[in-house]
């Protein structure tokens, strides 16, 4: 994963639309020198980088920077191999092309949950998925469908924002539900599912709702009074709704009419 702080969005979107069509935008370097990161549209000399692939669908891209504020920079152009090269290092030879001011988005999610939606995958943690619904009334297809989308049902998944486990929970989450040890699936999904509970109870069942609340937080919700305005997390909930849908029709027809069935299960929960 990219790290939370370097400037590849507002390259990509804010900058990259200004140079020449030429140059190709998809691939960003990131680079790494005297502890300073750059982004380039080639490796810098000097510098360790690494390569970054990104969408040609550039609204989807994640905030990745974290919450910086204003930000202001430079993009210079130099001539490199024959080829002109861009990127926000002052490199010997290089000319000032542009000078940009940007403001990074207010918050950022702990858990990124992008990518392909990919197939159900039944075969993972089945009984413990069956176990949590049947104690918390939270439906299987759900918590599957969370689970998928947060860590592809890798239990040792942690996230660069310290999100853990299968159902990727914030620490605090954790300690909330009595967690131990948070890389442990079925401590992970319990919590998960007692987490989801509290959210289904929360939004009235309303999935898109707790979806968003899953990812950037009660809080962000609540400030935004909907789903946030982050690309991360709009792009989140369509991937957690294409799955639900995906878990819904692989575990047949019993769990077709989720919104009764959870609500119902709720309602008599204590």
């Amino acid at each position: 994963m990219f790290s939370p702080r370097t400037l590849l969005a507002a390259l990509l979107i804010g900058l990259f639309a200004l140079v020449p069509p030429s140059v190709e935008a998809r691939t960003v370097y990131r680079c790494v020198r005297n502890g300073t990161v750059s982004l380039s549209t080639a490796p810098e000399p000097g510098s360790k980088c690494e390569a970054k692939q990104v969408e040609d669908d550039t609204a989807k891209v994640p905030n990745l920077w974290g919450s910086m504020g204003v930000f202001s920079g430079t993009l210079y152009q130099r001539e490199q191999e024959g080829q002109l090269v861009y990127g926000t290092r002052k490199l010997p030879g290089a000319t000032v092309y542009l000078k940009f001011t940007v403001e990074t988005p207010p918050g950022e999610p702990a858990h990124p949950g992008l990518g392909k939606v990919g197939k159900p995958r039944l075969d993972m943690y089945a009984k413990q998925f069956k176990a949590a619904s049947k104690s918390t009334g939270v439906e299987d297809a759900w918590l599957r469908s969370i689970a998928h989308a947060e860590s592809g049902f890798d239990a040792n998944a942690l996230s660069p924002k310290g999100a853990q486990g299968v159902m990727q929970l914030m620490p605090e989450v954790s300690k909330q539900y009595g967690v131990v040890d948070p890389y442990s699936s079925v401590q992970s999904i319990n919590a998960g599912a007692k987490h989801l509970k509290g959210l289904l109870k929360r939004y009235k069942n309303d999935l898109t709702l707790v979806a968003a609340a899953y990812n950037a937080g009660i809080g962000a919700v609540t400030r935004y009074k909907g789903v946030p305005p982050y690309a991360e997390t709009q792009a989140y909930v369509e991937k957690v709704q294409a799955l639900h849908q995906r878990y819904l029709q692989a575990l047949g027809p019993a769990q077709l009419k989720p919104a009764d069935a959870t609500q119902q299960k709720l309602k008599s929960s204590p």
